[in-house]
């Protein structure tokens, strides 16, 4: 018998032949034989099928888990800056994201978990500008004199100086005042008698503020408390004399302010007289709105100043107290005023003396394109004056007298105008008594300037194309 050499279960080989490979061996199945089943038992009781991260993937998520302590950012790759700002807490410290992180993508969802639904059209499409604008206006309107702290507001100052450009503040707290007890039980509240005083209280120092807001464009105010309910006390909604005199001081170090609104804060003449004393040299100020306060004649006249010594292109003072001395002062501004485009006078007194003077001044004003003198007790002698300036004014197109008694004669003077005028495209004489005729006539007017309007902007933007 030949040697042979190897294993029997693996193959067969004899020297001088070819190898013989055994006849497969058909192999139970484990299942079907208890004894041969095989178990593995993980040392790791974690262990699990998952596929293990990629290293540059724990990299990431360690940034991410020590973000605050240590804040690796601009050293990534821009795929993986990405990475790590998608999974980044938006409850993060504002010492920590305010001046290192600029994507928008983060800002958004910091605004959206904070606040809902967003319009951020309203803060020059930047989500980060939004936050930061809203944030500090919160903090603003829940500062209490004498019990917040005011380091709560100069913190956060360097962190959002460089995104604030606008501030509305809806309500401004007064100090927290300590029930006094009446000796006599039956005694009148005083503290809800509109003709008390009152304390004189102060509300947030805006001195401390505005000077290190560098690039604030739009200041928006109102001196009292939003939502008081039950609480409602006339002293809530006080500003007063040092409040203003801190305001003024405030506005004249903001060099940027472009836009300046105070409203619902009974700021009366010897108040409006002073914020406009610190307004005369700002460069860039151009808005003004003083709506619903007790501005009168006098304030009216600061106001006529202000439109000659500055380039305003806005004044809004309706619902205030003015009449007709007040009004002479601001037209007499007008005839001097080449910046002005709009002026609202709404709900105010000025009378028939006061809107033809308005009206006169219109004669020679040639910027004015916007003026509302509704409800304002004008009667027909002003209508007869705004007739001529209808007939000769080539700048307005949009004049509001409603809620005034012109009369029938007062209609037929301002249809007869009309008929004469090519350039205004809204004329609205809703209640003042023209009657139907005058009314229907006017409109047709409107229509044909409005589509005279609109098809020479047509040809003019076709030539800018």
């Amino acid at each position: 018998m030949p040697n042979v050499i190897g294993n029997p279960d693996k193959g067969v080989f004899t020297p001088g032949r070819p190898p013989q490979i055994p006849e497969p061996v058909m192999r139970l199945n484990p299942a079907s034989d208890p004894r041969k089943m095989r178990r593995i038992i993980a040392e790791d009781p974690e262990w699990s099928l998952a596929i293990i991260p990629l290293l540059k993937d724990l990299c990431l998520q360690h940034i991410v888990k020590n973000f605050e302590n240590n804040p690796i950012l601009n050293e990534l790759l821009p795929s993986h800056k990405a990475k790590v700002l998608e999974k980044l807490s938006t409850k993060l410290p504002l010492k920590v994201t305010a001046n290192l992180i600029s994507h928008e993508g983060y800002w958004n969802r910091c605004c959206t978990e904070r606040w809902g639904v967003c319009d951020v059209a309203c803060y020059g499409n930047s989500w980060k500008r939004m936050f930061f604008e809203r944030h500090l206006e919160k903090i603003i309107e829940l500062f209490i004199p004498e019990v917040t702290d005011i380091k709560t507001v100069l913190d956060v100052v360097p962190l959002c100086k460089n995104y604030v450009k606008k501030l509305n503040i809806s309500q401004l707290l007064p100090p927290v005042k300590e029930p006094q007890m009446n000796e006599d039980d039956n005694a009148s509240d005083t503290a809800s008698d509109p003709g008390h005083e009152g304390p004189s209280i102060d509300h947030f120092d805006f001195w401390t503020l505005l000077d290190k807001l560098t690039h604030l464009e739009e200041l928006h105010l109102v001196y009292g408390v939003s939502g008081c309910g039950m609480n409602f006390e006339w002293n809530l909604f006080e500003f007063t004399s040092r409040d203003c005199q801190s305001l003024a001081k405030a506005l004249k170090s903001c060099k940027t302010l472009k836009v300046f609104r105070i409203h619902q804060s009974k700021v009366d003449d010897e108040k409006v007289r002073l914020l406009i004393n610190s307004l005369l040299d700002h460069p860039f100020l151009t808005v003004l709105d003083l709506s619903h306060n007790l501005i009168g004649d006098r304030g009216a006249r600061a106001i006529g100043k202000l439109i000659n010594e500055r380039k305003m292109k806005s004044i809004t003072v309706y619902d205030n107290k003015i009449r007709a001395h007040g009004a002479q002062a601001i037209a007499y501004a007008l005839t001097k005023n080449i910046t002005l485009t709009s002026l609202n006078l709404r709900l105010n007194q000025i009378g028939d003396e006061g809107g033809q003077a308005i009206a006169h001044a219109l004669l020679k004003n040639a910027t004015l394109t916007n003026i509302h003198m509704g409800s304002n007790e004008l009667t027909e002698p002003t209508a007869t004056v705004l007739s001529q300036v209808l007939v000769q004014n080539k700048t307005l197109r949009n004049i509001n007298l409603s809620c005034n008694r012109l009369g029938l004669d007062g209609g037929k003077q301002i249809q007869e105008g009309m008929s004469y005028n090519t350039t205004v495209v809204e004329f609205d004489v809703r209640l003042t008594e023209i009657g139907q005729e005058s009314e229907y006539s006017i409109s047709q007017i409107l229509q044909n300037n409005q589509e005279k309007a609109r098809k020479k902007l047509i040809t003019e933007s076709g030539v800018k194309k």
